[in-house]
């Protein structure tokens, strides 16, 4: 049983917050941009939340929970969509805010602590080495790198560089296991993959060391086209054109650039779709030569824009991804949205088929990204919600056509995209956290060995019944 007075007794001198309303707020992330999970997730809160200024400080909040056998679930920024920073149990929420120093910058590599803010990480290692991050999310000026890699799987840099699960695009790790001695843990290698996107379920990271890339002076540019799957098409061919070096490249489809890209919208007509991407400005007049044999016509570019436009107007990156369901919502807070995957090489004609099938109940947005090496598209099209029921059909039917999803209706790891048990992250977890004390209720595989994933079923963790 918690016993959280003793707890924050045992806590004395650190840096604790028991207010409710500061408590809730730290308990949340935007799980709301689900209908389904804002229903299940609204009343989640945590007793206290306890943020450690350094890895001791830290590891004794670890003994002192599970010695009073305290849920704790880690915190960075609070940036994600899935409900993963929500302690459905209650207990201790562990705020990783102030373990945010760049340890070291190499040729190559940047050391941080796991709540290092991604974009004060780019500003120390471009303004001392020239160099950047090769990937980050929508959320960059944000997020923290450690609840990137806990639960993200990829954003601006993808098309270049793939996802957190390539290897090679997490150099190391550095995680808290929950035992009444914590042990800390160095991850290289194969050995990434238990902790990464594993919602902190088995081991706390503390430290990362992530590989870095060649800074480039990036081009923000917005491509208009009639029809969408021309804009679909023109974002394929550019994504696998070697020469071009870019960052970011989306294809959205009208109304949505018009209709939510609000500080755009008097570069955007309405009825046009667009490309929206990153170009490095070497790549610029190659770009604009494939623009020029493309039928479409640029709208936007921000070496081109006035100093006041680019004082005001927030960067591509922050159209795209869950940016552009966020900007969305906004608008139309009815709305929310689906990630599905169109499997290379039948990509293009499976984005057809989806869009031929639903019109403007679903409006498309495509991310281009390296998948397995290949240049295909995710989907985080917009869906103009009216039932749980109706959500459920669209998303059969996406799959039923060949177009996996990755369930952002769903807290749990599995329901998220696997289907199945990660029996590495499983057998991880028994060892690093045996009382079963880290984010309680979101692996199936730990609280519900038996849960048959072929039933379509959804798994509800009994604290939410």
């Amino acid at each position: 049983m918690a016993d959280i007075e003793a707890l924050k007794a045992d806590l004395a001198g650190m840096k604790i917050e028991d207010n409710p309303a500061i408590v809730k707020q730290k308990s949340r992330d935007f799980f709301w941009y689900s209908p389904v999970l804002k229903r299940q997730l609204e009343h989640v809160t945590a007793d206290l939340v306890v943020t450690p200024s350094s890895e001791a400080e830290l590891i004794e909040v670890m003994k002192a929970c599970h010695r009073h056998k305290v849920p704790v679930t880690t915190r960075g920024a609070g940036t994600g969509n899935y409900g993963q920073a929500m302690p459905l149990t209650g207990g201790a929420v562990l705020n990783l805010a102030e373990l945010n120093r760049v340890v070291e910058v190499k040729r190559g590599a940047v050391v941080a602590e796991a709540g290092a803010i991604m974009y004060e990480m780019d500003e120390q290692t471009r303004g001392s080495s020239g160099q950047e991050l090769r990937l980050h999310p929508s959320t960059y000026r944000t997020a923290t790198i450690g609840g990137f890699i806990a639960g993200g799987s990829g954003g601006v840099g993808s098309i270049r560089w793939g996802g957190l699960r390539d290897l090679g695009n997490i150099v190391r790790l550095k995680v808290v296991t929950m035992e009444a001695e914590p042990r800390v843990l160095e991850m290289t290698g194969e050995d990434i993959h238990k902790v990464s996107h594993a919602y902190g379920t088995n081991g706390v990271i503390t430290e990362v060391e992530m590989p870095l890339t060649l800074a480039q002076d990036w081009v923000d540019v917005i491509v208009g086209f009639d029809a969408f799957m021309d804009a679909a098409r023109f974002a394929d061919q550019i994504g696998n054109a070697d020469g071009l070096l870019l960052k970011e490249l989306a294809a959205i489809a009208d109304p949505l650039p018009h209709d939510y890209f609000l500080r755009h919208k008097k570069f955007i007509p309405s009825g046009q779709n667009v490309v929206a991407l990153m170009v490095a400005e070497s790549s610029l007049l190659a770009l604009k030569s494939m623009i020029g044999r493309s039928g479409g016509t640029m709208l936007y570019s921000s070496d081109e824009a006035s100093d006041a436009d680019l004082k005001s107007l927030p960067p591509v990156y922050e159209l795209a991804w869950n940016h552009t369901t966020l900007r969305g919502l906004r608008v139309d807070p009815t709305i929310t949205y689906l990630q599905v995957l169109y499997p290379y090489p039948d990509h293009l004609a499976r984005v057809e088929t989806m869009n031929r099938m639903f019109g403007d109940e679903v409006p498309a947005h495509l991310e281009f990204v390296r998948f397995d090496g290949k240049i295909t598209c995710f989907g985080l099209p917009i869906v103009r919600f009216t039932t749980e029921d109706r959500l459920e059909e669209i998303m059969r039917l996406h799959e039923e056509n060949g177009c996996p999803i990755f369930n952002a209706h769903r807290y749990t790891l599995e329901e998220g995209g696997m289907k199945q048990t990660d029996e590495v992250q499983l057998a991880f977890k028994r060892d690093a956290d045996p009382d079963g004390l880290l984010n309680p209720g979101k692996m199936i595989a730990w609280e519900d060995p038996d849960f048959d994933f072929r039933t379509g079923g959804t798994f509800l963790f009994p604290g939410l019944q």
